[in-house]
C-alpha cells in the first residue's frame, strides 16, 4: 500500500491535469514549439553551489556540468542522464538528486544538458553520451563509475552503455535506471490498462515525443529504444519502477530479457507509485534515494 503522502501526491497530480501535457501529439508539438521560442534554463540552482563545486564545460554543443563534493575528494564518479521525455530540460528534482549524490555519496557527478528533440536525435545523442561515459570510466581515481538515468534519460543511458560495450567492451561499475523509458514504440499490450491509472503520462504524447527523438531512425532501432538491443556483457543493473506508471512494462521486460542474457539485475517495483517516484518528496522516494546512495558508495575500482 502506498504511503498517505504518495496517495495524496498522485491525487494532486491528477487534479492538476498533469497528463494533459501528453494527451495528444498536438500537445507535445505545441510544447516543443513553445520551447523553441522560449528555451527553458538548464542552469543548476544557486543553492547547489553552497554544498558543491560546480563547473561547466562543453562537449560539442552540449553543456556538461561537473558537480563535486565541496572541499573533499570524490569517492566515486557518476554520469547522470536526466529525464524529460527527450523534450524537457533538467529541472529541480534532478538537481536535488544530484545534490544528494554529491553530499551523501561523496560522488563527482557529470551531468550533460544534452540537445533535446527534435534537434537532438538518437543517432547524434547516443554516441556523445557513450563518449562521456567512456571518458569518465577512463578518468580513474578512487571509487568506481556509476551510470544513472531517469525516464527518457535512462533510455539514453542504457543505449550509451550498449554502444560502449559494442565498441570497446568497457562498462561502468553499475547502471541504475529510474522509471526507464526504453521502448518509444509504446506497443506493449499491457499499456492500455496501465495508462488509465497513470497520473502523469499518456501514450499519444509519448509516441510523438519518441518519434521526434527517433528522427530518421526507426522507433524500434536499439539506439532509440534500447529494449530492442542486446544485454549480454552489460554492467549489473538496478531498476526502480512504480506500478502506477504506463512505462512499468519497459522495466518488467528489461528485467526478463537482461536476466535471460546473464546480466545481474536488482529490481525494485513499488506498488501504487507513479512514474519517477524516486525523485518525489514521498517516503518511498526517500527510501529509493537512500538505496541509490548506497549503491554509489559501494562502487569499487572494478571498472
Amino acid at each position: 500500500m502506498p504511503s498517505l503522502r504518495s496517495r495524496a501526491l498522485s491525487a494532486a497530480l491528477i487534479a492538476a491535469g498533469r497528463r494533459r501535457r501528453f494527451a495528444s501529439a498536438e500537445a507535445v508539438r505545441a510544447r516543443v514549439a513553445e520551447s523553441a521560442r522560449r528555451p527553458a534554463s538548464h542552469l543548476p540552482p544557486r543553492w547547489l553551489g553552497k554544498v558543491a563545486e560546480v563547473s561547466r564545460t562543453f562537449v560539442g554543443a552540449w553543456p556538461v556540468y561537473d558537480v563535486s563534493p565541496l572541499g573533499a575528494e570524490p569517492a566515486a564518479r557518476v554520469l547522470y542522464v536526466h529525464g524529460g521525455e527527450f523534450i524537457d530540460e533538467l529541472v529541480r528534482p534532478h538537481w536535488a538528486l544530484i545534490r544528494t549524490l554529491v553530499t551523501e555519496a561523496r560522488a563527482r557527478c557529470v551531468v550533460p544538458a544534452y540537445i533535446l528533440a527534435p534537434r537532438g536525435t538518437a543517432d547524434r545523442t547516443v554516441p556523445v553520451a557513450a563518449d562521456l561515459l567512456s571518458g569518465l570510466i577512463a578518468s580513474g581515481g578512487d571509487g568506481g563509475t556509476v551510470l544513472i538515468g531517469d525516464s527518457a534519460g535512462a533510455g539514453l543511458a542504457l543505449a550509451a552503455a550498449q554502444r560502449l560495450r559494442d565498441r570497446t567492451g568497457a562498462q561502468p561499475s553499475r547502471i541504475v535506471l529510474v522509471s526507464p523509458w526504453l521502448d518509444v514504440t509504446m506497443t506493449h499490450p499491457d499499456q492500455a490498462a496501465l495508462e488509465a491509472a497513470d497520473p502523469l503520462l499518456a501514450r499519444p504524447g509519448l509516441v510523438e515525443a519518441g518519434r521526434l527523438y527517433a528522427g530518421t531512425l526507426a522507433t524500434d532501432d536499439p539506439r532509440v529504444s534500447p529494449l530492442h538491443g542486446s544485454f549480454a556483457g552489460l554492467a549489473p543493473l538496478t531498476v526502480f519502477a512504480g506500478s502506477r506508471d504506463v512505462l512499468v512494462t519497459d522495466s518488467r521486460e528489461l528485467v526478463r530479457r537482461a536476466r535471460a542474457d546473464g546480466v545481474e539485475v536488482d529490481y525494485h517495483e513499488a506498488a501504487g507509485l507513479p512514474h519517477g517516484y524516486p525523485l518525489l518528496p514521498v517516503p518511498e522516494g526517500r527510501a529509493a534515494r537512500a538505496e541509490i546512495v548506497r549503491l554509489v558508495r559501494s562502487a569499487t575500482d572494478g571498472d
